[in-house]
């Protein structure tokens, strides 16, 4: 590395005091040590940041996932989009698939992800999303709200199609979708197909289009199976039949 390069690593980390004294410094062997200790050290800090704006959770890592138990999955779709080609091109990700089939941990693998290459994330259910939303009365305050969800890189909207919502919970997202469209990532977990989404809205009349901003330039990834969930939950109730009981004394 030469003394330019690492001149450009120093004022890109705004150390203003050693620019200041740059020609007695710029020769001292410990300063691309220096340089690299803050660099990380600023690096794992945004991590931190990054994944604790996230609010992601606890998951099941990619490298755990069952890919046998899904009666339909595309492994291959799912890892290229640990890869976030999608995000460089601004656009969507939509999983589809009936409740227990891994959709929500396949979500937060790759939103995990791209907090690794650096990018912001926000995770959250539609529920609560909407929820937020819907619950401000001030013009103002849901402006600087709808902004907050429109800004990160990549949005994951986890659970569409649980619950129904009022026409005015689809207009938020159809305002919100409308904001990141072409411009930032958006992926989405639910368990209705596009056309039954008139059974989540309602009456809405921007169901319509809120699909076709959201599918648009988007990867959608058919999932099919038998709740995982509930495999598990079988599972450990006949562990417990079959364990031993101890004898009373």
């Amino acid at each position: 590395m030469n003394n330019e390069q690492l001149r450009e690593r120093v004022t890109a980390l705004h150390l203003n005091g050693v620019l200041a004294h740059w020609p007695e410094v710029v020769t001292c062997d410990w300063l691309p040590t220096l340089v690299a200790w803050e660099e990380e050290e600023r690096t794992r800090r945004s991590l931190e940041r990054r994944l604790r704006d996230a609010r992601i959770g606890r998951f099941k890592p990619l490298a755990d996932f069952d890919w046998a138990w899904p009666a339909r999955c595309d492994r291959g779709a799912i890892e290229g989009l640990m890869e976030l080609a999608f995000m460089a091109e601004a656009a969507n990700v939509v999983l589809v698939g009936p409740n227990g089939v891994g959709k929500s941990t396949l979500a937060k693998n790759v939103a995990h992800q791209a907090l690794i290459r650096g990018y912001t994330v926000k995770f959250t259910t539609a529920g609560a999303l909407l929820g937020d939303l819907a619950a401000l009365d001030s013009d103002a305050a849901l402006r600087r709200r709808i902004r907050h969800y429109a800004s990160p890189d990549l949005l994951v909207i986890d659970e569409i199609g649980y619950l129904s919502y009022s026409n005015r919970h689809a207009d938020l997202l159809f305002e919100l979708v409308s904001r990141r469209y072409e411009t930032k990532s958006t992926l989405v977990t639910t368990n209705k197909a596009f056309s039954a989404w008139s059974e989540v809205f309602p009456n809405a009349s921007c169901v319509v289009s809120l699909i076709d901003r959201l599918v648009h330039h988007s990867e959608v990834v058919a999932i099919e199976g038998e709740s995982y969930r509930l495999k598990e939950a079988k599972e450990r109730a006949e562990q417990r039949t079959r364990k031993p009981r101890k004898g009373k004394s």
